[in-house]
């Protein structure tokens, strides 16, 4: 695995923050994917907690790396930069807890947001039918995005929806990463 290259640093990335947040889900006591939001692990009871900030520390700083070496590969590609404010969202989401209120919700909607838009932007470098699906993620977490920020959480409960947005991104950051790997250059 060629650690100077995106695409490990993508799917690793996205491997590592998966298996995280849901042995963190695991491990905190009542609590429930529909009613929480991701972050409320983030100031929840030990070991949740810190198990959470890794996660989202780490998923942040490898998704940077992934952005620098997206950059340094072809300075055109504005995918790296789409990578590097989500990457910063989410290190900041590790950083600042959900109790100090604005910097967390921008560097949730950062994270969110951008992690999404990049799905979307990657349509025109990838292959049919991987464009089409990364489209598709990308629409659904923006509007899931949407959704939330409007309070309509369409029956599944504010954290259901969120993991909408959650999921869109990272699943698709886990199939570019292995794009990545399985695409000679």
């Amino acid at each position: 695995m060629n650690l100077h290259k995106p695409g490990p640093w993508l799917l690793l990335a996205s491997l590592e923050v998966l298996f995280l947040v849901h042995l963190a889900e695991f491990l905190y006591p009542d609590y429930s994917v529909s009613q929480n939001y991701i972050s409320d692990l983030g100031v929840g009871p030990e070991p949740s907690r810190s198990i959470f900030t890794v996660a989202l520390i780490g998923f942040g700083l490898m998704v940077l790396m992934a952005a620098a070496l997206i950059r340094s590969e072809d300075k055109k590609n504005l995918l790296w930069f789409f990578f590097g404010l989500s990457g910063m969202g989410a290190l900041g989401v590790g950083v600042f807890n959900e109790n100090i209120i604005l910097p967390h919700t921008i560097f949730a909607l950062m994270a969110f947001a951008f992690g999404n838009i990049a799905a979307i932007y990657s349509f025109r470098r990838v292959r049919s039918p991987f464009s089409w699906m990364s489209i598709i993620l990308g629409l659904l977490g923006l509007s899931a995005l949407i959704l939330i920020a409007s309070g309509n959480y369409l029956g599944l409960g504010a954290g259901g929806m969120e993991r909408i947005v959650f999921y869109a991104g990272i699943f698709w950051a886990l199939a570019y990463g292995g794009n990545l790997l399985s695409t000679k250059v």
